[in-house]
């Protein structure tokens, strides 16, 4: 069993409209995407929040990290903004929760007909299932640890940051 916990992001369909400085949302469905890929795992979901992850602090990685706690199941996925899915796993890193736990998400907006976002889904989920306990961000076809991971705006990508 996988407990899904939803943040918002651009996975989840917000986008920020930085102009006119508001949230776009459109409906995004993580089980479209898995009813589509024919998936035969258990799973639940539920929404901790509905954020840009830019507007994410640390009051909201709190809550995330209760929910986590209160959950039964021992392999959590997060759905979550790229913006700041490095800081909300090093939040989570540093609290040792004895669970394993992949935060993922996607570069281009999750209701595009381009997104990154079904293919990042299925990779976090098969890695998830892979993992030992520890907290790990799971984008584009690579997974990162917790501790040395950070957002390359640049290259619009995650690295392994030099330690």
């Amino acid at each position: 069993m996988i407990h899904i916990i939803t943040t918002g992001g651009t996975i989840g369909g917000i986008e920020n409209d930085t102009v006119n400085n508001k949230d776009i949302k459109s409906e995004v469905n993580i089980e479209i995407f898995f009813g589509t890929a024919n998936v035969s795992f258990e799973y639940s979901i539920n929404e901790a929040f509905n954020k840009d992850s830019r507007l994410i602090n640390n009051e909201d990685r709190q809550l995330l990290a209760e929910k986590i706690q209160a959950s039964e199941v021992d392999k959590i996925l997060i759905t979550h903004g790229t913006f700041t899915m490095a800081k909300t796993a090093e939040y989570l890193g540093g609290l040792k929760l004895e669970k394993t736990i992949v935060l993922v998400g996607s570069i281009i907006l999750g209701s595009n007909q381009n997104t990154d976002a079904p293919f990042n889904l299925g990779y976090a989920v098969a890695s998830l299932q892979f993992l030992d306990k520890g907290v790990y961000i799971a984008m584009n076809g690579e997974v990162f640890d917790w501790f040395n991971v950070y957002k390359n705006l640049e290259e619009n990508r995650f690295k392994l940051r030099k330690l």
